[in-house]
Parts: C-alpha cells; structure tokens; sequence
C-alpha cells in the first residue's frame, strides 16, 4: 500500500471547507480595499479641507493631488499592489476634477457619496435574488467553485455579511448627502473619515464571522455524503 494511502486521501488546498476562516476574511476585505487602503484614501481629505478652508478651492485641489501622487509613489516603492495604488490616486484625480467643475469644495466628496449608493443597491439587489456578493468575492479570492450556493446556511451567512455592507455604504450615503446639502463641507470632511475605517472594521467583523460559519455549514453538508457511504 502506499504511503498516500496509508495517510488517507488528500485534502484539496482549495476545499471550502478547509481554507481558514481569517485567510478568507483578509482577502475579502482586501478586495474592498483593504485597512492600509482606506488609511490612504483619509489622507487626502485630512490635507484637502482644511487648506480649502484657509486658501480656497483650487490650493486645496493641488495639495490633495500632491498627497495622492506621494502615496502612489510610497505604495509602489514598497511593492504593493499596483492596482489598488493606480485606483486610488485616479479616485482623488476624478474627485479634484469634480470639485473643479462644480466650483466649490464639497464637489470633492461627491465621487465617494454616490458611489457609497450605487454600491449599496448593488449589494442589496444581491441578497434580494439570493446571490449575496460576499459569497462570491470569497468564492472568486480563494479559486473556488460556486459549490456553496447549493448549502442554505452559507447562503445565509453570506446574506447577513452583504446586508451589513449595505448599511455601511447605505449610512455613508445618507448622512453625507445629508451634510453635502446643508453645505457642510467641515463636516462632510469629518464624517468621510469617522465613516471609512471604522465601519469598515466592524463589517469586516461580521463578514470573518459569516465566513467561519458558511465553512462549517458546507463541511457538515459535504460530511452527510461521506457517513451515509460509509454505512454501506
């Protein structure tokens, strides 16, 4: 007999059931943007609207574009992802461009707010139709099939994680739409951030719980076929 059989059947690398609960979770978030993203994306607001405010419309757009093209060239010189690096830094360029032809400073929070919308339908629409996109970002980052549509408890976990993304980018947009027309550009600023990372961190939360629990929902599914082979 050989050694193989001796140790019984290999397990496949890209089992659902067995790909740890955080290696699934990190790569979901890192698809959204990831921590170190949503830290670099703060950075231009923090420099753009208090130099609005002291010098006006078109320094605050040079000084936010000149923090961008530094982190651009800080995250490719240490080897990060060129993707999200390139996107973020053309994500300030358009929002610039947008408060330019607008005129006014809140211009700039613009791409941010109705993305937040847009994102939230998305999501939304998602779960409605039983297709919750978490599952399958998780299913798309770890190379697996679509095998965890047929199990109800991960679709459910995978729900409850959608849903708690949509009211993170649904809140994002009704509170800063809300200061956008109230001319709140100060606080536009302050809700940007305070609403970036932190609610990202508990979403991110919910989305690592959902994950353990839609692994164990497709173990124990994939376990029932194995025990009632075994009994014969």
């Amino acid at each position: 007999m050989s050694q193989a059989e001796d140790n019984g059947p290999a397990q496949s690398e890209s089992d659902p059931a067995q790909t740890p609960a955080h290696g699934g979770g990190r790569a979901v978030l890192e698809q959204m943007g990831g921590i170190s993203g949503l830290i670099y994306s703060s950075l231009p607001v923090v420099v753009f609207v208090p130099v609005s405010t002291a010098f006006g419309l078109m320094p605050a757009i040079g000084a936010a574009l000149g923090v961008a093209t530094l982190i651009l060239i800080w995250r490719l010189f240490r080897r990060e992802s060129v993707q999200p690096a390139v996107s973020g830094f053309f994500a300030v360029g358009i929002s610039a461009l947008i408060a330019y032809v607008v005129g006014e400073s809140k211009g700039y929070f613009l791409l941010g707010i109705w993305s937040s919308l847009v994102y939230a339908v998305l999501f939304g629409i998602s779960v409605i139709i039983r297709r919750p996109v978490v599952g399958y970002i998780w299913g798309w980052v770890n190379t697996h099939d679509r095998a965890w549509r047929d199990v109800r408890g991960a679709v459910m976990a995978f729900d409850i994680a959608t849903v708690t993304w949509v009211a993170v980018f649904g809140s994002r947009f009704l509170v800063q739409q809300y200061l956008y027309d109230s001319d709140e550009t100060g606080w536009l600023g302050f809700a940007r951030i305070a609403m970036g990372w932190p609610l990202t961190a508990v979403a991110a939360l919910v989305t690592y719980l959902a994950i353990r629990a839609a692994q164990r929902a497709i173990h124990e599914q994939a376990a029932v076929p194995n025990a009632e082979d075994s009994s014969d």
